[in-house]
């Protein structure tokens, strides 16, 4: 269980100041994501928790051992946390090979954990490589890799596979997946990418501002409100509008899918491409209206 709450306030840069109070848990064996839109505090309250930032008031219990309680003075260093970090930018070490990485992690005398940890993630046949020698899918599974070299409690995950193609993404969300439930990991993962929140997670907290507006299952968050009788709504970008006849073509950006629906000439005259819409499907035929403002 990691029970939570941090509160800090940051200057106006850019003329935008940012504040951020927010509190909560999360069970142990937990899939959790962090969403929102950027600039929410996603990215921000991870590190808190962390200990790569610091908060002007907090607490952070795990499994009921304070590493951080302000008020006390207790700060537990990060290299103390049994945590691992997975960010973006894969953040290896140039002159190390794949192994090299992940035994500097492991520590001293884990040799064979090592081995093992390369066989589990599929980069034993790269283990001598360099990461220059390696693509981006491969980057980012030897930087999974050697966050849990160090055999963490907590699985810290910033926007991990933003930067890959999606047939890839989705090969390593499912291999992320499968680490996750194979070492019975509490992971929290930073996301705005609502499929990917649907794949992964079994718990959600959306933040807003600095703030957790909203927590839940995904379907419940999302789904909720989805379906009403024989009706389904789903959001999605309108990409492009064409007139065929008298009728509009409406090509929609539903997740990562693109489809195409008929409009009124009057739905087609309310949206422009760029706009976010809610399509609403049902057995006697769709319509368009505008989305609820994102979280």
């Amino acid at each position: 269980m990691i029970e939570f709450d941090f509160s800090l306030a940051r200057p106006a840069q850019g003329g935008h100041a940012f504040s951020l109070a927010m509190d909560g848990e999360i069970a142990s064996g937990d899939f959790v994501t962090l969403f929102g839109a950027s600039g929410a505090g996603k990215s921000t309250l991870l590190r808190l928790m962390a200990g790569l930032e610091t908060p002007e008031r907090g607490r952070l219990v795990v499994d009921g051992e304070v590493w951080l309680d302000t008020e006390r003075g207790v700060s537990l260093p990060v290299q103390s946390r049994a945590i691992g970090l997975v960010f973006q930018d894969y953040a290896l070490f140039p002159n190390m090979s794949v192994r090299e990485n992940l035994r500097f992690a492991a520590g001293k005398n884990q040799d064979a954990w090592v081995a093992e940890l390369l066989e589990i993630t599929g980069l034993a046949t790269l283990a001598e490589r360099l990461p220059a020698m390696l693509s981006g899918g491969q980057k980012q599974r030897v930087a999974l890799a050697r966050a849990l070299a160090r055999k963490p409690r907590l699985l810290f995950l910033d926007e991990p596979l933003s930067a890959l193609d999606l047939s890839l993404r989705l090969k390593l969300q499912q291999e992320l997946l499968q680490l996750h439930q194979r070492f019975e990991l509490t992971t929290v993962l930073v996301s705005h990418d609502l499929s990917e929140v649907f794949r992964l997670s079994n718990r959600v907290l959306v933040c807003e501002s600095g703030r957790i507006v909203k927590h839940g299952t995904p379907q419940a968050l999302f789904l909720e409100h989805a379906v009403a009788g024989n009706r389904l709504t789903l959001s999605a970008e309108l990409i492009a509008k064409r007139q065929s006849d008298v009728v509009w073509i409406m090509t929609l950006l539903v997740g990562q899918d693109l489809i195409e629906v008929i409009a009124t000439a009057d739905e087609a005259a309310r949206f422009a491409p760029g706009d976010r819409v809610a399509f609403g499907a049902s057995t006697f035929g769709a319509s368009l209206s505008p989305a609820a403002p994102r979280a």
